[in-house]
């Protein structure tokens, strides 16, 4: 299929693109799932309690077993005593297993939102940066005439080169390449922008 292609000056051409990245079906479902999973990932869980046998300290039985009247009591690390172990606490960061993603739900959650971007209108390709753009002023208002003031920008290497200086302090927008974007990054931005070059690189990874 053939989509519309920008270029800086406003003028629009065609390329074509994949129909299975750019409209595809949208799984629900499966962007959910992967969305969840993606969420839990990077969450950092630094929380940490002692458990009984992380306590120092003597072991030794506090009191008789029996004839003192009191109910039976190990030792002082028990869980029911102040300074003692905790039951069932935060394990720290590395008790937690992180929840994997095969590559057929990656590839087919993306698909499905950067379908869904294309059909709301919030997607676009700009042709390739050729020229450099050094000061940030002059990106800002490449940014505002295109209407992309929050917005995932997926570049090829040579069009990174040639604007990240300029864009890089600019707030609500995230400048990547193909290798490192997910589908929650889609979601967080409002409209997500590809350079031609980097359509071509993303059809060769997802298809």
């Amino acid at each position: 299929m053939k989509i519309e292609k920008l270029n800086l000056n406003g003028k629009k051409d065609t390329i074509e693109v994949l129909d299975q990245i750019f409209s595809g079906k949208i799984n629900k479902t499966l962007v959910d799932k992967v969305l969840y999973k993606t969420n839990a990932n990077y969450k950092g869980r630094h929380g940490k309690t002692k458990q009984q046998n992380e306590i120092k300290g003597s072991t030794s039985k506090i009191y008789a077993q029996k004839g003192t009247g009191n109910a039976r009591h190990a030792s002082r690390k028990a869980p029911i005593f102040v300074g003692g172990g905790v039951a069932h606490g935060p394990k720290g960061q590395l008790a937690y297993k992180k929840r994997k993603l095969n590559k057929s739900e990656k590839r087919l959650s993306i698909a499905s939102l950067i379908t869904e971007k294309k059909n709301l209108n919030k997607l676009l390709i700009f042709s390739d940066f050729t020229n450099e753009i050094k000061k940030t002023k002059e990106m800002n208002k490449i940014i505002h005439k295109f209407q992309i003031t929050n917005s995932l920008i997926v570049l090829d290497k040579k069009s990174k080169d040639k604007i990240f200086k300029s864009i890089r302090n600019i707030p609500n927008i995230k400048i990547t390449d193909v290798n490192h974007f997910s589908a929650f990054d889609i979601v967080k931005f409002k409209k997500i922008v590809f350079t031609a070059s980097s359509v071509k690189e993303l059809e060769k990874r997802y298809s």
